[in-house]
């Protein structure tokens, strides 16, 4: 396995491992609060840098594999999918952006499938660029909250909180208008025409 899947896969692992650490303070009281909120710190920003590090290593030289190119799709959906559902635990996401960006994530690992089953891929779009922007925005935002109103809570977290809000609404339209302008794609180059049925 080359250096790009090896980082992917650590991605993998700091997952659950970030689940597991925002749950410690329901499991064990609030005593475990302040290991939660470093371990999940430390987790993000592990998860974040391995994933932009892999992409680059792997274009740069020449080590994209075919294991790769499906691990690191499905280790972004997992990732954001559990950062997403540990900030809608926390009251932090409205349930609607979390639906909306769930579905989304599900419908275009079904659409990659099938893709790829037909040896085809389809261009990125600005509203997937958009989307992957805006997914970093809120859950960095969500950590820099959770670790922020531990530490220094006041009235602060009020308008902080509203701004999040903003932003994860913001995720979830690019995020379906990224599926939107994904699946027109595919049905206008009939890539998936032949398919039997």
């Amino acid at each position: 396995m080359n250096i790009p899947n090896r980082l992917t896969v650590l991605r993998l692992i700091m997952v659950p491992v970030f689940f597991i650490s925002f749950c410690l303070p329901e499991w064990f009281g609030e005593g475990a609060r302040m290991i939660s909120v470093v371990l999940m710190l430390i987790c993000y920003v592990t998860a974040e840098l391995s994933d932009l590090l892999d992409g680059k290593i792997a274009r740069k030289y020449h080590l994209v594999t075919d294991l790769g190119k499906v691990m690191d799709p499905f280790a972004d959906t997992l990732s954001h999918l559990t950062f997403f559902v540990c900030f809608y635990g926390m009251g932090l996401m409205p349930a609607i952006a979390f639906i909306i960006i769930m579905w989304r994530e599900f419908s275009i690992l079904f659409l990659r499938m099938l893709m790829m089953g037909k040896g085809k891929a389809v261009a990125a779009n600005i509203w997937g660029k958009s989307k992957t922007v805006l997914y970093a925005v809120v859950s960095i935002l969500s950590i820099v909250y959770i670790v922020a109103s531990y530490f220094v809570p006041g009235s602060w977290e009020d308008i902080y909180r509203i701004v999040l809000t903003v932003f994860f609404y913001l995720a979830a339209l690019a995020s379906l208008l990224s599926f939107t302008t994904y699946a027109s794609a595919i049905i206008k180059s009939k890539a998936l025409s032949g398919m039997t049925r």
